[in-house]
Order: C-alpha cells, then structure tokens, then sequence
C-alpha cells in the first residue's frame, strides 16, 4: 500500500514522476557514471520529504541506526550489497569488527546492531562487536529484545591496528557517529581498514558541506532530466558562530531566514501554491533530531526566550552549537492510517537495500518528525526502490518508491563527494 498523499499540487509531482520512468536508463547510466568516479559511503539512510510538488533530501546519515526497522524481507539485498563492497574493499576479508554506539541500555538501537550483525554473517564474515564503553572490560553479553544475546568485547589496540582479544579483523566497521569526537583508540589506525572513514563523524562533518555538495549533484540531476533543480533540491544557507545561550549570530540567522523566505515565496507564486512557506535551523553537526527549530517568520528566531535556547544550544553527547544550518523546509503531505509521515531510505554501498516511513501522530505536515512519540512503518513495496514498473502510471506504487530512491542517490552521490573533500591530507 502506497501512503496517501494529500496535497492538491499533485500534478507537479507526477510531471517528475513521468520525467524519470522517462529517463530511468539514462538516469541509472548516469549513476554508473557517478560511482566510476566516486566511492560511495559504505552504508546511509536518507531522509525524503515529499512535498507533493516537490521531493527532496532533508538529511543524510553516515552511520545509519535503523536496520531494525528495515522490512525483513529484504534481508537478502542487504546480504548481497555487502557481499559486494567487501568484494571492492577487502575481497579476502573473513574477520569483521563492528564498533557501535554506547546505547546499550537503548533496546531499538540493540535490534540495529543485531540486524548488522546478522547481515554480515550472512554474508560470510566472522564478526565480533568491540566497545568504546569503558565499563566493558570484559567479554559482556547485552539482552537484546526478539533476537539472541548480543556479547560486547573491549577494544585491543596493537600498533595502528584495532581488534578484539585473539581475533583480527579485515574489515572494522563503524556504527557510531563520534559526536564525542574521536577516540584516541581509533586514531592514526593506517594499518586497519576502517569503514566509514573517521571523518565521516560529526568531529568533521558538516550539514551545510552536505549540501553545498548535493547542490553540484542535483544541478547535474536536472539537466539531465530537464528540469527545474529546486523540485528535488532545497534550499539552504549556512551561519557561524551562533552561541543561543548568549543570543550572537541573530542577525546572521535572521537575515539568512528573511532572504529564504522570499526565495521560497517566489518559487511558490512561480508554480502556483498556497502552503505557507517556512525554514528549518538545524545545529550543522549531529543527528537524533536534536537542535532543531521551525521558522515562519523572520521574528520566530529573534529574541527566543530561555527554553527555545536551551533546546538549540546543545546536541548529542552534550555538544555546543555553534555553527547551523538554515534549510528551506518541505512540507511532507504523505500520510499513514491519518498520521503525517516522511520516507527513510537505506542504503548500502551504491545499493537501496530498503526503506521505512517516519510516523508522528502528533506532529503536523511542517513540523520536524524525528521526536519523541514517532513510530516507525515498513515500506511494504515488492522492488525496494530499484525497479521502476513501465506498464503502470507514474504515481504507481512501484514507480513513485522507485523516485524515492533515486533521490536517496543523488544524497548518497553528494556524501561520497563530500568525504572527497573532506578527506585529510595524506
């Protein structure tokens, strides 16, 4: 079943629909394209909103955390894509180190884990699980709920390479995103074969250098397809040293979200729609939807009393914001059994192994979704975003998931150039 869409501007969105079944085999040349040039992350999620005028990125994530909620049934393409990049990466690879986050206590994230682990000794791999914890200090099982035990190990550093007690991996893959910082542990490791790259992690990574990359991307995207690059592509703009305890940079944020907002209402009146523009201010580093507020008016982030500047002044791990990010927001009109919800999709390697739908019954169609209270669904699709269905109409169930993950491509084509750029030197 494919989730109602609710919003009258309908037609734009199936003129994109039609432009890609269209284009689909020049569109996945044009990918091939992309990845002889560029190595794609080793894993990511993508969040897409979706408009009903237009379908954009809104995020993208380096080390995704909900393979849990991925529909079971394609476990399968999971197996086959890593099978495929340790055959690029590390083809003798028989030994896997996975690193996670310090959220044992956090059930969900745990069935994440299980399901990599899962994944990757289905595709052959020997995997242990080495901890950053520094309570582990021993082999240490963790219960995790509708999937067997789980055993954390300490981490063993020998020379510049990273492994568990009498177990050397081939292969180390990393399931968290340093919002900490990097640990002194997994520094200057040259002789191990780390995926993601360290600076993939929030100590580097920025938003605003996401999609300063995915704007090159979907310019490319567009033309190739012959269309405007703002119905897949936000807007945004990028504002630094903001302290909200100390309310600097207001005048940065404020002119930033008065220039977008008429950028928005002039793309608005261009094709005719009625929704009331706004923005989004997101921390430039972090995830869990943290350090995020909405913004209709330029007045909305001017003067913000203390608990709206104690909700944006920190982020996982406790991190100070200092820099943001000022998005064009994107209303999403997709509803599930009458609550609003936006696509997630993941990938691994080049590869869409699966998807699910962020829910909040709570939440309204221009309001941020990853909160307290969200609930996730499976996308129940039979092609998994990677085959479109010529013989149905655009907006068909399989064809309009198959958009999905072509956008979710361009984000995955726009991170691999910009862990290009941000690589250290060598």
């Amino acid at each position: 079943m494919i989730p109602h869409l609710t919003a009258t501007h309908a037609g734009l969105l199936q003129e994109l629909e039609s432009r890609v079944l269209v284009k689909s085999t020049e569109i996945e040349h044009w990918f091939r394209g992309q990845w002889q040039k560029h190595t794609p992350p080793f894993y990511a999620s993508v969040d897409l909103r979706n408009s009903g005028f237009k379908v954009a990125p809104v995020d993208t994530n380096l080390f995704p955390g909900g393979f849990n909620n991925l529909n079971p049934a394609f476990q399968g393409l999971c197996v086959q894509a890593v099978s495929s990049t340790i055959d690029r990466t590390c083809p003798n690879a028989s030994n896997l180190l996975l690193i996670p986050e310090n959220h044992t206590r956090n059930p969900f994230y745990m069935q994440n884990i299980a399901r990599l682990v899962t994944i990757f000794r289905q595709a052959g791999l020997n995997v242990r699980i080495g901890s950053l914890l520094p309570t582990i200090t021993e082999p240490t099982k963790v219960e995790v709920p509708g999937h067997p035990p789980l055993v954390l190990e300490p981490l063993v550093r020998s020379g510049q390479r990273i492994g568990v007690k009498d177990f050397e991996p081939c292969l180390v893959v990393v399931n968290n995103d340093m919002s900490a910082g990097i640990p002194e542990i997994l520094r200057g490791l040259d002789d191990s074969i780390v995926v993601p790259p360290l600076h993939a992690g929030w100590t580097v990574r920025r938003k605003s250098n996401h999609f300063t990359a995915y704007d090159q991307v979907a310019a490319e995207f567009a033309k190739l397809l012959a269309i405007d690059p703002w119905l897949v592509n936000p807007y945004h703009a990028h504002c630094g040293q903001v302290s909200f305890h100390e309310r600097a940079g207001e005048e940065c944020l404020a002119a930033n979200v008065g220039e977008m907002l008429d950028q928005i209402r002039a793309k608005y009146l261009e094709y005719g729609i009625k929704d009331d523009p706004f923005v989004v201010v997101k921390a430039d580093v972090g995830t869990y939807g943290m350090g995020i507020m909405m913004a209709k008016s330029v007045d909305d982030v001017v003067g913000l009393n203390r608990k709206q500047r104690n909700k944006m002044a920190v982020v996982k791990e406790g991190l100070e914001v200092h820099d943001v990010i000022i998005q064009e927001g994107v209303h999403t009109h997709e509803r599930i059994d009458g609550a609003v919800g936006e696509p997630v999709v993941y990938m691994i390697d080049r590869h869409v192994v699966g998807g699910f739908y962020r829910v909040h019954t709570g939440r309204g169609i221009d309001e941020n979704l990853n909160a307290p209270g969200m609930h996730f669904v499976p996308i129940a699709f039979n092609d998994c975003c990677i085959q479109p269905d010529f013989s149905a109409k655009p907006d068909a169930e399989a064809n309009r998931f198959y958009a999905y993950g072509i956008i979710a491509r361009l984000a995955l084509v726009a991170a691999a150039l910009e862990l290009e750029q941000t690589a250290p030197a060598t």
